[in-house]
């Protein structure tokens, strides 16, 4: 039903991680504090810091949800009155090209993409539960890096630019492990929407992470916020609430206050603090955060700047402009998100092979309707292309 004249480039797209994703490389010492699998009642569930990890209900992912099964019920239509649980329908067997390769560049070929950007669906949890143990946490990712440089690699055939995971709880620690995924051609990395955590909390503008900034700048390399377990359960706690994040099961309190808080939180801090300042080759792109959040934060900024303008060396909405990329969801109003930011800073993200994206990634056309070829152009490929092509 949708074509383009051009491949096009998908901003987000997933893999289901394999059963050892965390464990193949991980240092044997401290294998049993870190990420495990148990049988639980007859279940395979999966412990973080030696307790039941509950960001992913099925963690072994088969059977699996069929992709884009939830596409009507995240628009609105819903005339049953489903649930979001009952609304998945039937589960069926994992597919290979959520775990192999090479059998998803078959897939991108007949959906008419030429590359995208991978993203972990399991692993988008892991570092918040792990946030009292920094040796814990590093040996943790550097593991789930090395499995996933070697199962995807991090631009494989310059079609598949899977994220490698980063953390600021260690700065030295940080810039050691960017150092080794840019030695083996990573062109973006994963860095979780949140504040730092460490016996001082800090922002991620906080100066205190200006050797990785720096690195980052003087890469050229894009660094993605993916949408995943910010910690923000703590403050939903305050107010009576299940302080986990549970896939699928969120209550209308944590819709209401915390669905886009932490990207919100977290380009407002990179903004504020000064990143964007100090270091302005650097290149964020927000992904399955929606976009939303964005008009209020823009709202926000300005005002900011007009209560104290010496506070600001440049105007912090034009920081936003130049530095952030967006992936809004299908259901939202894109002809909105791109007159606030720019169509150059637009993204077409599916979450292919999600339940909650979209079952065919160029359906992402649909939302398009009132914009040039040109912007469309941009928008379904070219602004994407941009981010992983070093400056």
């Amino acid at each position: 039903m949708f074509e383009l004249p051009y491949p096009a480039f998908d901003a987000d797209h997933h893999y289901y991680e394999a059963l050892d994703a965390f464990t193949r490389y991980m240092d044997p010492k401290l294998a049993r504090r870190a990420v495990q699998w148990a049988q639980i009642n007859g279940r395979m569930r999966l412990l973080v810091g030696e307790k039941v990890n509950h960001f992913i209900p099925n963690p072994t992912f088969d059977p699996v949800a069929k992709p884009g099964c939830l596409d009507d019920f995240f628009r609105g239509k819903n005339p049953e009155s489903l649930d979001i649980r009952s609304a998945f329908g039937e589960l069926e067997p994992i597919n290979p090209a959520y775990r192999d390769r090479d059998a998803r560049l078959a897939v991108l070929d007949t959906q008419g993409i030429e590359g995208c950007f991978l993203f972990p669906t399991l692993g988008v949890g892991i570092e918040h539960p792990l946030r009292h143990d920094a040796e814990l946490t590093y040996a943790t990712l550097h593991a789930f890096n090395e499995w996933l440089d070697e199962d995807w690699g991090f631009h494989y055939q310059e079609r598949l630019f899977a994220a490698p995971m980063m953390s600021l709880m260690d700065i030295d620690r940080a810039v050691a492990e960017l150092e080794w995924v840019l030695e083996r051609g990573a062109r973006l990395v994963h860095l979780r929407a949140a504040p730092v955590p460490g016996p001082i909390r800090r922002s991620l503008g906080d100066p205190h992470f200006d050797p990785f900034w720096a690195r980052i700048a003087e890469s050229g390399i894009a660094v993605a916020m993916h949408a995943g377990e910010s910690g923000y359960g703590e403050y939903a706690a305050h107010w009576g609430e299940p302080p986990d994040l549970e896939a699928f099961k969120g209550t209308p309190f944590r819709s209401v206050t915390q669905t886009d808080r932490a990207i919100y939180d977290a380009i407002a801090a990179l903004i504020i603090h000064g990143v964007f300042d100090r270091f302005p080759a650097v290149r964020i792109c927000s992904i399955e955060n929606g976009s939303d959040w964005v008009a209020p934060l823009l709202k926000k900024l300005a005002k900011a700047e007009r209560m104290a303008v010496d506070a600001f060396r440049q105007p912090p909405v034009e920081a936003f402009q130049k530095h952030v990329s967006v992936a809004p969801y299908y259901e939202e109003d894109v002809r909105a998100l791109a007159d606030l930011i720019g169509t150059e800073r637009v993204l077409l993200g599916s979450d292919f092979p999600h339940a909650e994206g979209l079952a065919e990634p160029l359906s992402f056309l649909a939302e398009l309707e009132d914009f040039s070829e040109d912007a469309i152009r941009l928008i379904m490929r070219d602004n994407a292309a941009a981010l992983i092509r070093p400056q």
